[in-house]
């Protein structure tokens, strides 16, 4: 297991290509568990990620190990009653290195209050980390809930995990 600095910071408007290729990533893990094919031109949909540069509600971060991308996440409803973690990721070289839960606790605690947080059931490696992370962030207080994705009726419940971090 490597282990390195890593550095967690708001991504700019020049980060948005180094974002938009670690997305493709993203979304082709997502794919094994969430279905869905790239487009023809082998990228998948990218409302989201519009959205990140475009809406003042959300707050994007990218991960670096030195001046290596190693990841981001996407934080939503900023305003709203509870922040959404809408997107987490961290590329496959870094997995397994303790890199995803140093950079998951700086980012929630750079939003402190009421979160939650969706993962779908058959992600196993994705249920048993978000567990961890909460239990880490709230010991005991916090709560997993299944519902629907009213977007896509087609997939599984998600899975979601809510807490308050302070």
């Amino acid at each position: 297991m490597t282990t390195f600095q890593v550095t967690v910071r708001p991504v700019s408007a020049a980060d948005r290509p180094t974002v938009e290729r670690l997305w493709l990533m993203f979304r082709h893990d997502m794919a094994e568990f969430q279905g869905g094919l790239p487009s023809p031109d082998a990228t998948y949909h990218s409302d989201r990620l519009r959205a990140v540069f475009e809406d003042e509600d959300w707050a994007t971060y990218l991960f670096a190990g030195g001046d290596r991308p190693v990841g981001f996440s996407f934080v939503r409803a900023l305003s709203g009653p509870a922040r959404v973690l809408n997107s987490f990721f961290v590329v496959r070289g870094a997995r397994r290195s303790g890199i995803g839960m140093r950079v998951v606790r700086e980012v929630i605690y750079r939003h402190p209050g009421p979160w939650r947080i969706a993962f779908q059931d058959s992600n196993m490696a994705a249920g048993a980390f978000w567990r961890r992370v909460a239990t880490e962030i709230a010991g005991d207080a916090w709560t997993e809930e299944r519902a629907p994705d009213s977007d896509r009726p087609d997939v599984p419940p998600d899975v979601w995990i809510s807490f308050t971090a302070v």
